[in-house]
């Protein structure tokens, strides 16, 4: 019975330390992300401040770099 509580506890720290990396790592992923294109997607409600965004479906529509303009 010994070997087996030996290798629970192996089983348990590992597998927390496991998880303590994970959760380090998304942290460091999503600070040291690329903040350029996350920020083109945060602003993209407010490109057309002034005038209604152009309808895609219909003719008259611009094209996105046209619309960052």
């Amino acid at each position: 019975m010994e070997t087996y509580s030996f290798l629970r506890e192996l089983a348990d720290s590992w597998f927390m330390l496991a998880m303590l990396c994970f959760f380090v790592g998304m942290i460091i992923w999503v600070l040291a992300g690329n903040s350029n294109s996350y920020r083109d997607t945060a602003e993209s409600i407010f490109r057309h401040d002034d005038a209604p965004a152009a309808d895609g479906l219909h003719h008259g529509a611009v094209s996105g770099k046209e619309a960052r303009k």
